[in-house]
């Protein structure tokens, strides 16, 4: 069984984050990326449990970002991932994400392939549905544990109130959330590793935007906190009614 993890730069979420050209596009400077939480603790972690109890053969890497990117993606390798792919394009369209990544996995052959719920930047959670619609794959999202047997997935989701367990025959795109695996860090024969393991770079295919980001905002300051003592239940109701507007 191949398995192909999507992974995505993401900011760390200690970063301040600052906007440029009038709020049109997200500034780099000194900030820091990471390997999306969601792609590298759960996808990615349980891709590698999968290839080490037999279950997998080989666990490959996509990334879709310009040469910037290669520093995440030698860190997803030297986890465990054996080889690793950079489709050399950049955008924030989750529809052109997904594209190149089906343009590049078709002719792979890939039985499962992993995500993230979502990254922790856009929160789209849109690319696994829409790879696997472009590939003509089954897909699952939201899982919290994933086995595999026999051609066959055996999945458990959250659903609303509880969980449902689903039988899914291969290939499948999955996302994953929490309780799919536990984190783990690099160590020092794995960070050595990733620098000699191969990093191919695919040019991008000829897909056009469905959508772009016309400006960012940020979130409204907060306010300060008003205090109420346990005699002032009246002006602490006309406060949420009046100022609040919750009640």
């Amino acid at each position: 069984m191949k398995i192909l993890v999507c992974i995505s730069p993401v900011p760390d979420t200690t970063t301040k984050i600052a906007f440029s050209d009038n709020n049109t596009q997200f500034s780099t400077q000194g900030v820091t990326m990471v390997i999306n939480p969601y792609d590298e603790w759960y996808a990615l972690v349980r891709a590698l449990e999968l290839k080490e109890s037999g279950a997998a053969t080989a666990v490959n890497l996509v990334t879709v970002g310009r040469a910037d990117a290669e520093a995440i993606i030698r860190k997803a390798l030297a986890l465990g991932g054996d080889e690793a792919i950079r489709i050399d394009t950049d955008s924030n369209d989750p529809y052109v994400i997904s594209a190149q990544i089906a343009a590049y996995a078709q002719s792979e052959n890939y039985d499962l392939i992993l995500t993230g719920k979502e990254t922790t930047d856009y929160n789209n959670g849109a690319v696994g549905a829409m790879l696997a619609d472009q590939i003509d794959a089954n897909y699952i999202g939201f899982a919290s544990k994933l086995d595999v047997a026999s051609g066959t997935a055996l999945v458990t989701r959250e659903i609303e109130g509880g969980e449902e367990v689903v039988n899914c025959p291969l290939p499948l795109v999955l996302s994953c959330q929490k309780g799919m695996a536990e984190a783990r860090i690099p160590n020092m024969r794995g960070i050595m590793a990733a620098r000699t393991k191969p990093l191919k770079v695919v040019p991008a295919a000829d897909i056009a935007e469905l959508s772009k980001i016309v400006a960012y905002e940020m979130p409204p300051a907060k306010t300060g906190v008003k205090m109420f003592t346990i005699d002032q239940m009246d002006e602490l109701v006309a406060t949420l009614h009046n100022e609040a507007k919750v009640i």
